[in-house]
């Protein structure tokens, strides 16, 4: 999924993940999934058990903080935890992202800067979610209804999409989410390799973060289940007119064998169509 932002170029700092335990972001200084809260009075405490996350960012203006940052949240389009009541994952406020920031020694960042920075945590998070969502819209009701939408390419699955609209499609929830920054995926792995061998073709920085969000499908039939999906972020150049740029890298964990023939599916589905001129005999039915 390819990104465009609105907005003046960011600093570096802007990439990095929010600490909020309100935010699908993942500070990376943040405990390990394995991790065990052991007292009260332990660092570990602090956190969300959620998602191991601070949870008690402030929305007082900070020690000498020359302007006054928005303490308004945004909600969010994704639905929160397992149970419709729980409402969607709310953002942090941009006074809370100024805190989160400082909390990680990010005082270098212009304080001015930090709205749009909020922004573009924000847009990212919904573009991970918008694409989480269309892989749940093809494989929750199974790999047969996946193999259908999977089979007349990326367009045609997307036009599909559209004649849907009025069938009961159960949306997905996310349930908990992690950052694992220095964790680099497998396939973010081979892609450096190949970008070492043939540059040309590969060549590219790696992804700037990794995260994990795991995501309650609502099958059709049967009871929900857990899945996890991994999202690598990649920044790309500018465009010309200085709006930032980034590539999001959204599909589900092997976890399953099922994970791996939705991911054979949705890939070889479109190479397939391409390459036997699918559209072209699409057009030339209608």
């Amino acid at each position: 999924m390819h990104v465009a932002t609105p907005g003046a170029t960011l600093p570096r700092e802007a990439l990095t993940p929010p600490s909020d335990s309100s935010c699908p972001y993942v500070p990376p200084d943040s405990p390990s999934p394995g991790s065990t809260i052991s007292s009260s009075n332990s660092t570990l405490s602090k956190f969300n058990p959620l998602n191991y996350m601070p949870s008690n960012l402030s929305q007082k203006k900070a020690e000498n903080q020359t302007i006054d940052l928005p303490i308004e949240r945004t909600r969010s389009s994704i639905p929160k935890g397992s149970e419709n009541t729980e409402g969607n994952w709310e953002y942090p406020s941009p006074q809370q992202m100024y805190h989160a920031m400082l909390r990680k020694g990010g005082s270098e960042v212009p304080i001015d800067a930090v709205e749009s920075m909020v922004a573009v945590h924000n847009f990212l998070n919904e573009g991970a979610w918008a694409e989480i969502v269309e892989w749940e819209r093809r494989f929750g009701r199974g790999l047969g209804k996946g193999w259908q939408e999977c089979k007349k390419g990326e367009e045609g699955s997307m036009a599909m999409a559209g004649m849907e609209m009025n069938e009961e499609v159960a949306q997905p929830r996310l349930l908990k989410f992690m950052g694992r920054p220095k964790d680099m995926t497998p396939k973010a792995s081979i892609l450096q390799m190949m970008g070492w061998i043939y540059p040309t073709g590969f060549g590219g920085d790696p992804p700037f973060d990794r995260h994990d969000w795991f995501v309650q499908r609502n099958a059709s039939s049967g009871q929900p289940r857990e899945v996890r999906y991994v999202i690598d972020y990649y920044s790309a150049p500018p465009e010309p007119t200085g709006e930032p740029v980034f590539y999001l890298d959204v599909r589900p964990a092997i976890d399953r064998p099922s994970a791996a023939i939705e991911r054979a599916m949705r890939w070889g589905g479109d190479i397939w169509w391409r390459a036997s001129g699918g559209t072209v005999r699409e057009t030339a039915t209608r």
